[in-house]
């Protein structure tokens, strides 16, 4: 599980450093996010160094504590999954970073669960229902259960759009698009096979504004860097 996590880490990485260097336009930049569990406060004692404020202008003549707010306790505590993430995100600088695009790559820990898989289903349609596109990746091979299908149901679209068995491998590409007065989303499926060459997806960035991702370069620069090739 460990190597799984370092080798997403070292693809999300070189993914964006492919993006960054020659593909997307200016005023676009990419961004590699990883963290193998969801990003949550931990319900211990806070450790802070003590701040200064002054009263009044020039040096300080008095120091003020912070005040401290102590909400009342929760009325419930709801049972909930924070999944970890392996992904690229693409922004657009339009007074201020504007999310256009991301990369998921699912992990092991994304899979083995029911409710793990259903919490990355909501992420990626979250993605989708705001106008973001989306390239789902899938090269995990000791867990079974297929993503793409799972957000499909979670989105209620029907089974004819399923692509897939429980334990293939995939990429897909996803784009929301506005077309004819009806929102839909194009998809790009492609189904992996070990030992053979990793596809070329689109990501859209804005209206027809396409960068191609190299998922086969990118995953050779990975493992070069983590020496599995030579």
């Amino acid at each position: 599980m460990r190597f799984a996590t370092t080798f997403h880490s070292r693809w999300a990485n070189a993914i964006a450093d492919a993006l960054n260097a020659d593909l997307l336009p200016p005023d676009y930049f990419a961004e590699p996010e990883t963290h193998a569990s969801g990003r949550v406060e931990i319900d211990v004692a806070t450790f802070e160094s003590p701040g200064e404020r002054t009263a009044g202008g020039g040096l300080a003549t008095a120091m003020l504590p912070t005040r401290v707010w102590n909400a009342p306790p929760a009325a419930l505590s709801m049972p909930c999954v924070f999944p970890g993430a392996f992904r690229v995100r693409v922004f657009r600088n339009e007074g201020g970073a504007v999310l256009v695009g991301a990369i998921e790559l699912a992990s092991p820990g994304n899979k083995d669960r029911a409710e793990e898989r259903r919490a990355f289903a909501a992420k990626c349609a979250n993605y989708l229902y705001e106008g973001v596109s989306l390239i789902l990746l899938n090269v995990v091979t000791n867990c079974h259960g297929n993503l793409h299908n799972d957000l499909v149901d979670l989105m209620q679209c029907g089974p004819s759009f399923h692509f897939g068995r429980a334990e293939s491998l995939y990429a897909v590409g996803y784009r929301p698009v506005r077309r004819e007065s009806a929102d839909v989303v194009d998809i790009w499926p492609t189904e992996l096979f070990l030992g053979q060459p990793l596809p070329t997806l689109p990501l859209y960035l804005r209206g027809d504004v396409c960068v191609p991702v190299e998922l086969e370069a990118t995953y050779n620069d990975a493992s070069r860097r983590l020496r599995l090739t030579w």
